[in-house]
């Protein structure tokens, strides 16, 4: 029987494995597609099927860079014992070094990026397989610089926090230094313009009301919002923090007095706004020993 490209397509959407093993399997059943599956799952291919709906909110992030061009990016498992798994950490670095020779901008494109493993979304698929864990590629940027610009990169606890700088008329160690900044002091912003209007205006109201709320009249209230704006700004925004080596200096001014410009920041912390785990694995792992 010939198998058609809707048909290797309906068993790929119902197995989740790769498009080539689709191929091999319904091939190898004459197009049934029931005995197909039943194929990749004596295969061990089809398994990874049923971790789609599984939390995987642990895992690792990483930074690669290669001359004028870098990448960071997020991939998840459901475990954090997963995360120091060998395999899981080569796999990550094979997805970086091939997103980082793509121009993919889109998880939908990047999953269409051919590694040295096949694609990206088959070669996950293929470990999700292996390694019996639900894994994702959930975010990544491609990152450009000129030559007068330099990336900073920092990785804390192997991973859980990756962040990215790129800095301008400075070295690499002065980059290094505002990505530590960037890791240890959660800043939403790179600076004040990059704050949303609707996040402003939402801060300068509750300001006001806490003002008001201590017994402050309305025009003293205003003043007051103002003073507690630029506090807020410090907080939120990199170049606006005290330096965490210095403090009598702000991010940008010791930027600045090392002849430099911050031009760009991203900080990913693994599984941040994501849904955590709250079961407990080790539990789980012997629910699943019970029950074979």
């Amino acid at each position: 029987m010939e198998v058609t490209a809707s048909m290797v397509k309906e068993l790929r959407e119902t197995s989740g494995a790769g498009m080539m093993d689709c191929k091999k399997a319904l091939a190898e059943c004459n197009g049934n597609m029931d005995e197909a599956m039943n194929y990749l799952r004596e295969k061990g291919i089809a398994k990874s099927a049923k971790k789609e709906s599984r939390i995987a909110a642990e895992g690792l992030a990483n930074i690669f860079t290669e001359g004028n061009k870098a990448v960071i990016l997020e991939v998840n498992s459901e475990t954090d014992f997963v995360s120091k798994n060998e395999e899981f950490v080569n796999m990550i670095e094979v997805i970086g070094t091939s997103l980082l020779n793509s121009d993919a901008k889109t998880i939908e494109e990047a999953n269409e990026v051919v590694t040295e493993n096949g694609k990206i979304v088959d070669y996950i698929i293929s470990m999700v397989a292996k390694i019996g864990e639900k894994l994702s590629l959930r975010r990544f940027e491609i990152v450009e610089k000129n030559d007068d610009e330099v990336f900073g990169k920092y990785l804390h606890m192997g991973g859980k926090i990756a962040a990215l700088t790129v800095v301008k008329g400075a070295n690499e160690e002065v980059a290094k230094d505002v990505a530590m900044q960037s890791a240890a002091m959660k800043p939403l912003y790179l600076n004040v313009d990059e704050v949303p209007a609707d996040v402003l205006e939402n801060e300068r109201k509750i300001q006001k009301e806490l003002a008001m709320n201590e017994g402050k009249p309305a025009e003293i209230a205003e003043k007051m919002v103002e003073g507690r704006i630029k506090k807020y700004y410090k907080e939120v925004c990199l170049v606006e923090q005290p330096f965490v080596k210095d403090g009598d200096l702000s991010v940008a001014q010791f930027v600045a007095n090392n002849g430099g410009e911050v031009l760009k920041m991203i900080r990913y912390e693994v599984g941040e706004g994501m849904e955590k785990r709250n079961d407990n694995f080790a539990e789980e792992v012997m629910n699943q020993i019970k029950g074979n």
